[in-house]
């Protein structure tokens, strides 16, 4: 890696951007990629790029030119879980240990505290209040877990209108048909409102807020990575 190319790696990290760094193994030539870039002087498309920004993983592919690697740099996923419960207890650390940035929007006193959420980062704001700062996109998945549409809501549309990754929401089949009659009013539309994973984790059976955390998190890592 050239001074150059560093330089852009680390500006881009600086920044928050992702980008890959394609490198053709025969003559060493390099191309440094960011996300969305439909193609590369390497000769490289747009799906290879994307493919290994989704996954984080080096890969090697095949081009006109020779086999070219690609060595993608991104960020950390983000979590932002709406509402400091008792499943959110179970779910913040299981994240963390996956290796989520994770962030518990919780505006009601003495839910989202030290205490119950040691190491993750405490919003204790209304979420249509700090969800625009929050910025969520393509690397953040948004889960509510209230049940109350003045917290929940409000989250999920901020989400609704970003690139977030995942959606989830916490509630019966019931519930979830309430809340698609109240986003749907706002304008989102049946494709819009099919983002929203709800009732929200994979159906394993789940009953107790610790399997229910479970259930989760393979949802949102599966959204994240396949």
């Amino acid at each position: 890696m050239n001074a150059d190319v560093l330089r852009g790696v680390v500006a881009a990290q600086v920044a928050g951007r992702d980008v890959v760094l394609a490198t053709r193994l025969s003559d060493g030539a390099q191309d440094l990629i960011a996300a969305g870039t439909p193609a590369s002087a390497l000769g490289l498309d747009g799906d290879a790029v994307a493919a290994a920004l989704k996954t984080g993983d080096p890969r090697t592919v095949d081009t006109p030119d020779g086999a070219v690697f690609l060595r993608p740099y991104i960020r950390p996923p983000r979590l932002i879980v709406v509402g400091a419960v008792h499943i959110a207890q179970a779910l913040v650390p299981m994240a963390q240990i996956a290796g989520f940035e994770v962030t518990v929007l919780d505006p009601r006193e003495g839910f989202a505290t030290a205490d119950r959420f040691p190491g993750a980062a405490l919003v204790k704001e209304w979420p249509d209040h700090v969800m625009d700062a929050l910025r969520p996109d393509d690397r953040t998945g948004v889960v509510a877990l209230t049940h109350d549409p003045k917290i929940d809501d409000p989250a999920l549309i901020a989400a609704l209108r970003s690139g977030a990754f995942y959606i989830g929401a916490l509630g019966s089949r019931k519930t979830q048909g309430a809340r698609r009659e109240r986003l749907g009013a706002l304008g989102f539309t049946a494709d819009d409102l099919e983002r929203i994973h709800g009732p929200v984790g994979l159906a394993i059976g789940a009953r107790t807020p610790e399997e229910i955390a479970v259930a989760v998190l393979a949802q949102v890592i599966g959204a994240l990575r396949l």
